[in-house]
């Protein structure tokens, strides 16, 4: 699968972003009033005349799916695109509507064939530009230019990075519970975009970015055979980790994209090893009688959380990259699992089964601070966004054979604003991708 290259070939700052902007959505509260703000169809005519009005709308549902913006309905409008263009911003009658932020914007066709964007971001009841920025690129990739105006938005409004200029790779799932028909497949973090990897011959699992290439990690069972196999996203290629002998599975990125650790089952132990990619030597990290497994690197790369059952149960520990200072984190009743650090490092998400319900929850690295944001029959994979601040995950409805049922959500880490994903087909096991991942 190619995505077009390059995609943003500049940006140019009309006017410099104010150093603290007064209009700002606080992202850290649980529930909040979500911000007016209105996307104004953007000035276009001709060829331009469908992107203008095409990219507002994909802006509209990034920030109104992020639950912290209320999109003003067009309907309520003041103005169009035409009058802003013409007459400027008429502030006063857009607080009368309590519009509190205004996206403007112009689409225009350059000779070589690609398009010009621009866009504008208002504080109305302050009465002043934010934000004006401008893109060039190629008409095909229109949507992505609205990805990141979104993030722009989110940026200047909230104060933190945004994460609409992502995708997320997951296991498209069909068929009867007994013979599930799985394959890779990804899509925008939108849902758009959404395409096939993989053709469901073989089945696969655990899907996980790289944080610095177009390549996916995930464990397959073609040739009978588990094992964590590299997939190019670019050229479509793959090609298995390790020839290991016994099964490889759960492998997760380093944070410089050049190792990948794993578990690594054989003689009926499973430990947790690490491969370099480059020279595809393995060093082993855990050697413990018990299940190791699950693991996954903090952002500086310094220390692995992952799932043990050596001291009894299922709980979550951390060790040193090197495989040392091994500490468990969690001691509460039920099964912990999954563990996934933030992007942010503040936090790690897991799965927990407790009295026949299963739990998505949050902790702190030192295993304080151990937050449950949603549960269900079977929710279980969770991923971060870019951002730290949202969660995919899925979630699998009791049933049996073609009654069984899995989905792909979302969720704010304070425990709101849970969204199901618009897939094609059943889904599980999402991964996040990093931001602006080319």
């Amino acid at each position: 699968m190619k995505r077009i290259l390059p995609v943003l070939l500049f940006v140019l700052a009309l006017i410099p972003v104010a150093a603290h902007a007064e209009l700002r959505v606080d992202v850290t509260r649980g529930t909040i009033e979500p911000m007016p703000i209105a996307i104004s169809p953007f000035s276009g005519s001709g060829a331009d005349a469908n992107l203008a009005l095409e990219m507002p709308k994909v802006i509209s549902n990034n920030l109104a799916g992020s639950g912290l913006f209320k999109p003003v309905n067009p309907a309520a409008f003041v103005q169009d695109a035409a009058s802003i263009q013409r007459d400027g911003v008429r502030f006063a009658e857009w607080r009368a509507t309590n519009t509190q932020a205004l996206v403007t914007g112009t689409v225009t066709s350059l000779p070589d064939g690609k398009a010009r964007v621009e866009f504008r971001l208002w504080d109305v009841f302050g009465q002043k530009q934010l934000i004006g920025m401008a893109y060039t690129t190629t008409q095909q990739n229109w949507r992505r230019i609205a990805h990141i105006i979104s993030d722009e938005i989110y940026k200047n409004l909230t104060g933190e990075d945004g994460y609409f200029d992502s995708r997320i790779v997951y296991v498209s799932e069909t068929g009867p519970a007994t013979k599930r028909v799985k394959r890779l497949a990804i899509m925008d973090q939108d849902g758009a975009n959404h395409k096939y990897l993989t053709d469901g011959g073989s089945l696969v699992l655990t899907p996980r970015f790289s944080p610095t290439r177009q390549q996916v990690a995930y464990m397959s069972y073609e040739g009978r055979a588990p094992r964590v196999y590299l997939y190019d996203l670019a050229s479509g290629r793959r090609q298995i980790l390790g020839d290991f002998p016994g099964m490889t599975f759960a492998p997760r990125f380093s944070p410089d994209g050049n190792k990948v650790v794993m578990s690594l089952a054989q003689n009926g132990n499973t430990d947790v090893y690490v491969l370099d990619l480059g020279s595809r030597t393995k060093k082993r990290l855990t050697e413990n009688p018990g299940i190791d497994t699950a693991p996954s690197y903090s952002p500086d790369g310094a220390r692995i959380a992952f799932e043990s059952d050596r001291g009894g149960s299922q709980q979550i520990y951390t060790m040193n990259a090197d495989g040392s200072n091994v500490q468990r984190i969690t001691f509460d009743k039920g099964r912990y699992g999954n563990p996934v650090w933030s992007p942010r490092s503040d936090l790690i998400a897991f799965t927990r089964q407790y009295q026949g319900q299963f739990y998505i929850g949050v902790i702190r690295p030192d295993g304080s601070g151990e937050r449950l944001i949603t549960n269900a029959y079977h929710v279980e994979g969770p991923s971060w966004s870019p951002n730290g601040r949202v969660l995919t995950y899925f979630k699998e409805s009791p049933g049996s054979g073609s009654a069984r049922t899995a989905r792909v959500y979302t969720i704010d880490i304070t425990g709101y604003n849970e969204r199901k994903l618009g897939t094609p087909q059943d889904g599980s096991d999402p991964a996040w991708s990093p931001l602006n991942a080319n």
